[in-house]
């Protein structure tokens, strides 16, 4: 929480000072009950042991001070807003290594489940597009508000060999940039989130991709997928190792701004796109919370009046 109008916030001195003359009024109190020689009067005038609801008033009326001068302040709150302006490239590693069944039931079938649930958690009025990449890059579904479109490339997606994760950065970039701009001329913002379980083994390296989106400001945000232990069946039944490798991944994201991730399962891999969708689908925006101080204020306000009619017969 911040305040528009931090500067009002001097005003609590005033509360500060109210407070202090009230405890210096009710010690002199005390002490001029104290000149009384008459023991029977000084029962009377100062009790021994003071009703200590005659109290309750003034500590409330000074707290809804306190209240409502936060009210004034203008204070705000920051909250999480659909930002129906922004761009999200998905970009799937459909590489042969996907096949792996180090993740059930294949790297790629998880990866499509995933997709799935994050796709289904962004925001309606967001643009969403999808990259499939191997040996090369192919935009299979445009920037759109069409989000079944992205479910249908998700399902259609197949395997090759190599992989190109900076022909995948590239062509993310190419499609964002071809797509209509926000409000009023205005850029919209965009992100890449990219999943692979590999390196880059053919086309233009991740460096000068990762280049390219951090001039277009495009931070990316990286996912490694798949365990160290992942293993494919090539040729006359030949097994290869395809161990994940996360370090290509994490220095594309450390370059563009964004975040990198590692996920060896389903459950952790639908975790890691909730996370992203909490960034790339919403944006923050200050909300003006001051009724609450205030609708507060008054009601500590009402209850110190009250409990001054009621024990003391006046208002505080």
């Amino acid at each position: 929480m911040s305040f528009h109008a931090a500067w009002r916030l001097v005003l609590l001195l005033g509360v500060a000072a109210l407070a202090a003359a009230w405890v210096a009024a009710v010690r002199r109190k005390r002490r001029d009950a104290l000149r009384f020689t008459n023991v029977g009067l000084l029962d009377v005038v100062a009790p021994r042991k003071p009703d200590w609801r005659r109290h309750v008033p003034p500590v409330l009326f000074l707290a809804a001070l306190v209240v409502l001068i936060l009210g004034f302040a203008q204070p705000v709150r920051a909250v999480q807003v659909p930002d129906e302006r922004a761009i999200v490239m998905l970009a799937v590693d459909t590489s042969l290594s996907m096949e792996a069944d180090d993740v059930e039931p294949t790297r790629l079938d998880a990866a499509r489940q995933a997709a799935h649930e994050f796709v289904d958690e962004l925001p309606d009025g967001i643009d969403l597009g999808l990259v499939s990449f191997n040996g090369t890059a192919t935009v299979a579904v445009p920037p759109s508000e069409d989000h079944d479109a992205t479910r249908a490339a998700i399902d259609a997606l197949e395997l090759g060999e190599g992989t190109a994760i900076g022909e995948a950065i590239f062509a993310g970039l190419d499609a964002i940039e071809a797509a209509p701009g926000g409000a009023e001329g205005e850029t919209a913002p965009a992100r890449i989130v990219l999943m692979s379980d590999g390196e880059t083994t053919v086309g233009r390296p991740n460096q000068e991709a990762a280049e390219a989106a951090a001039e277009a400001e495009v931070p990316v945000f990286t996912i490694a997928f798949g365990t160290p232990n992942g293993a494919v069946t090539v040729g006359d039944g030949l097994v290869q190792p395809v161990p994940v490798a996360p370090g290509p991944l994490r220095d594309v994201a450390e370059a563009t701004g964004g975040q990198a991730y590692e996920a060896e399962s389903l459950p952790q891999l639908s975790a890691v796109y909730d996370d992203i969708g909490s960034v790339v689908g919403y944006r923050d925006e200050d909300r003006d919370i001051s009724g609450w101080f205030i609708g507060l204020g008054l009601l500590v306000l009402a209850a110190a009046g009250a409990g001054s009619m009621v024990w003391n017969q006046r208002l505080p």
